[in-house]
């Protein structure tokens, strides 16, 4: 994999003038926080990925003509290649390919069900969700389940046109060939957690797959416990003079979606009214808007992106999705999960949604020449890392709390154990600043008080294997 030195950048709704003294003393200064350890392990497996096999994964795609979610998926259009149901089975395919590179390391399943009429779904149709599963080897870690995605349906200019060309090269063929590529490299190693590589159908029709594997997840949580969610939607780093590859922007979101629009019924609605009024009053309170799981995750990606260095850098952006637009990962932060979106910096709106054509000398249509598959396996390449970082990571310490009873200056912080950490990192930041600028090693205990008043900074917890892998933060909340 090329070295360069990584530009982690950040986006925020507002300005913050590096003027502004954050009054630190000499505690803070003490400890800069670290870079990340690279595992050798996953430096290695970051070079396999392929610039040549992502083009012929998003060209294999494109030659469907059409996989909008409503085309022909019956036997015939399957065996003369055309339609979305062509393309699912191809991409089985594949992940069985692949697993039986690895001696059948991977549980390849589909996740099939009939999506009722909706608006964009004038008839009762079958979508399918197809991924491949990497089973943690961890008997203690193996629940825990960070997940890879992107969608593999298309549309043009009609979203109810089943037959015209909708060859989706970056939008989002671009999305599956990360999930499918990551499968195929990160296949070949262990982790203690488990990975799940995932395409969904249905995106371009209102996220009907991603909201029913949510849905599925939620309801699999002991079986199941998603840390991450990676959603790559538009990262084929359209070849327009504007475009900077080398950025590509991940969006997290602040207040959690599962907390002011949950998919899981309430119990009542009055218990829900209740529980939200106190869970905002709190999250107002602590002033944590900036503090989601979502949040800690787009951080921790940034984190990963120092520590392996390559040739596209994250632009951290704190808004759930682009400007009131929205992607898969979305169905997943309303069910509860932390869910991030990777896409390209600069988008091409000629080149999305639209018909293949040509007018006025300008070319329209998601065509695959448009597309820059360096980039994209640029992309691939900080989704492995940190999928891999995290499977190989303990998991996050639980029951994290902030000691309040007594007015003091110090600060105490108090969390359970998690299974295989050998210690745990306390980490801080200035409440201005965006990113974690501190940590303290405190070693193999369940509690810890730092000479900090919490009044001044943002705290949070992660636990540390013996290897250095280092698990998601976990902000703390107060014990009184």
């Amino acid at each position: 994999m090329p070295h360069s030195r990584i530009r982690v950048k950040l986006l925020l709704p507002f300005a913050i003038s590096a003027a502004i003294p954050l009054g630190l003393g000499a505690q803070e200064r003490e400890f800069p926080l670290p870079k990340l350890p690279a595992d050798p392990k996953i430096t290695a497996a970051l070079k396999e990925i392929s610039p040549h096999q992502i083009q012929a994964t998003i060209e294999k795609l494109v030659s469907f003509g059409t996989r909008l979610t409503l085309s022909a998926q019956d036997p015939s259009s399957i065996a003369a290649g055309h339609g979305i149901g062509a393309a699912r089975e191809w991409i089985k395919s594949e992940f069985e390919r692949y697993s039986r590179d690895c001696g059948g390391c991977l549980e390849v399943r589909t996740d099939t069900f009939t999506q009722a009429p909706a608006d964009r779904i004038p008839k009762p149709t079958e979508i399918t969700n197809v991924y491949a599963l990497l089973k943690g080897t961890d008997p203690e870690n193996a629940k825990r389940v960070v997940l890879v995605t992107g969608h593999y349906d298309s549309r043009n200019s009609d979203t109810l046109d089943t037959t015209g060309a909708a060859p989706g090269a970056n939008d989002d063929a671009s999305g599956t060939a990360v999930s499918l590529e990551c499968a195929r490299v990160l296949s070949k190693l262990k982790f203690p957690a488990t990975i799940i590589f995932l395409t969904v159908a249905g995106e371009e029709q209102g996220l009907n797959g991603s909201h029913h594997f949510a849905s599925m997840a939620d309801q699999k949580r002991d079986e199941w416990q998603i840390e991450a969610v990676l959603n790559n939607d538009i990262v084929g780093g359209d070849k327009s003079p504007q475009q900077d590859p080398r950025t590509v922007r991940v969006f997290s979101e602040g207040i959690p979606s599962a907390l002011v629009d949950p998919y899981r019924p309430p119990a009542s609605t009055v218990l829900e009214d209740e529980i939200v009024r106190r869970e905002l009053r709190t999250l107002r309170a602590l002033a944590g808007e900036n503090d989601s799981p979502s949040r800690q995750l787009a951080r921790y990606i940034a984190e990963v992106a120092r520590s392996y260095s390559g040739d596209v850098s994250p632009l951290l952006i704190f808004r759930p999705d682009r400007y009131l637009r929205g992607g898969d990962q979305r169905s997943f932060n309303e069910y509860g999960f932390a869910g991030i979106r990777f896409t390209e910096y600069r988008e091409d709106y000629h080149h999305q949604h639209q018909n293949v054509r040509t007018e006025n000398g300008i070319e329209y249509g998601d065509l695959a020449k448009f597309v820059n598959f360096d980039y994209v396996a640029n992309v691939a390449r900080l989704n492995a890392a940190t999928l891999a970082a995290l499977a190989s990571a303990p998991g996050p310490p639980t029951s994290v709390h902030l000691l309040t009873k007594e007015l003091e200056n110090d600060s105490t912080l108090t969390w359970d154990k998690s299974p295989r950490a050998s210690g745990y990192e306390v980490l801080w930041r200035a409440t201005a600043s965006p990113d974690w600028e501190h940590a303290k090693d405190v070693g193999n205990v369940t509690r810890a008080t730092l000479p900090i008043s919490k009044d001044n900074v943002v705290f949070a917890v992660r636990a540390i294997d013996a290897e250095g892998h280092r698990s998601l933060p976990v902000v703390p909340t107060p014990e009184r």
